[in-house]
């Protein structure tokens, strides 16, 4: 039994897979390099304990945000509601931006209404408002301390 238990912890981590979101994150759990400088993630708004949550971190510069394959890291966490926790070793203290979106059919991509309106729950850093595009990145921003940094942002569903 104790070796199905140990068997069972090395598969979740070898596919990158946090067992409880409301635990605080070890050096092993958190995404990237060890460093002195950390970033906890919280969503909140989850819907349901369904598919994952995809948390992409770019770093400070606006022709990087959201652009195919300019992305610092990315968390593909569990979804666990009404929060899901993640979390990235930082190269250094700065300005720093994150995209989230809610993957609920587990299909690793961002899905849109026929009318190109999202289709899944998706937030950024800072929570700016959304209303007809997508924010500018002076709006996503946000500075990341030396030590541990703790970030929130609420989920929006539009369906």
């Amino acid at each position: 039994m104790k070796s199905a238990s140990a068997a069972a912890l090395i598969a979740l981590a070898a596919l990158g897979v946090a067992t409880s979101a409301s635990a605080a994150a070890s050096a092993d759990d958190c995404e990237g390099r060890v460093s002195q400088t950390k970033l906890t993630v919280q969503v909140t708004g989850v819907r349901a304990a369904r598919g994952e949550m995809a948390i992409t971190l770019y770093p400070d510069d606006a022709k990087r945000f959201l652009a195919p394959h300019q992305k610092l890291a990315r968390v593909r966490a569990v979804a666990q509601a009404p929060m899901t926790t993640a979390c990235f070793w930082l190269p250094a203290p700065g300005f720093y931006a994150l995209a989230v979106y809610h993957d609920e059919n587990g299909n690793r991509d961002f899905d849109r209404t026929l009318v190109g309106l999202p289709a899944e729950g998706f937030a950024f850093s800072n929570d700016p408002p959304t209303p007809t595009a997508l924010p500018p990145f002076k709006a996503v921003r946000f500075k990341a301390g030396p030590d541990q940094t703790t970030i929130r942002v609420k989920l929006r569903y539009l369906k």
